[in-house]
């Protein structure tokens, strides 16, 4: 036979078992695992925070604020899910269903996009 790929115990049973119980079944794999999964958690904690922040300071569906206001919440401009283009060629970036767009004097137009309700 052969050994457990996680304790290296000798293994009983079928030829084609790589571990001897299921617990070291689940630490190998969540150890293999780990630091891709660390990187999306990351990644995805902060595209939530954004979309809270926007959210809590878009309530209307609209509005128009400095860019510090954003960044006294702790918003990330670095991470963004999408981007979308005006018909008149605007370019806005988008957290999930809000929309950002730099204007003049670093202030920005917060939009929430209804069409992706459901």
């Amino acid at each position: 036979m052969g050994q457990c790929l996680e304790c290296d115990k000798p293994l009983v049973g079928r030829t084609d078992k790589k571990f001897c119980s299921d617990m070291c079944r689940n630490s190998y794999n969540n150890r293999l695992n780990s630091d891709s999964h660390n990187l999306m958690r990351n990644i995805n904690n902060q595209l939530r925070k954004n979309r809270r922040i926007l959210e809590d300071l878009c309530p209307d569906g609209k509005v128009t604020l400095p860019k510090s206001t954003l960044l006294a919440k702790g918003f990330d401009f670095n991470w963004m899910t999408h981007v979308r283009t005006t018909l008149k060629g605007t370019v806005y970036q988008y957290v999930y269903d809000y929309g950002y767009l730099a204007i003049e004097n670093d202030f920005f137009v917060i939009v929430r996009d209804k069409r992706l309700e459901k």
